[in-house]
């Protein structure tokens, strides 16, 4: 007796030796590899040889001198307009969270008029 993954219910049913086959793998599928995740090649690698070209500079060390900067202000400022705009959206939509949460709270706890 063999056992094997039922599609339907997703647990293991016995099925005569017939019926089963070898999960192994197929032989003449080429592995893939896998995809970049950080980058994104212009060309593809086999009309460029071994060197590929990226679309974007590499902005890291402009970044990092940009944070690493002693200026006295949060790091999570130091992005400029954006990161401010960011930062005081939020902190508004969480004191008016806090705030309606405190209002539904309060006419929770108003006894009902009958």
């Amino acid at each position: 007796m063999y056992y094997r993954l039922n599609g339907v219910t997703q647990r293991l049913t016995g099925t005569p030796a017939a019926v089963c086959s070898s999960q192994g793998l197929r032989p003449g599928v080429p592995p893939v590899g896998p995809l970049a995740i950080f980058t994104s090649p212009t060309k593809l690698a086999s009309e460029t040889g071994s060197k590929v070209q990226y679309l974007g500079a590499n902005r890291v060390p402009d970044l990092q001198r940009l944070f690493q900067k002693s200026v006295g202000i949060p790091v999570h400022l130091k992005g400029g307009v954006i990161d401010k705009l960011l930062y005081r959206s939020t902190m508004s939509l969480t004191v008016g969270g806090v705030l309606y949460c405190l209002v539904a709270l309060y006419f929770t706890a108003q006894p009902s008029n009958k």
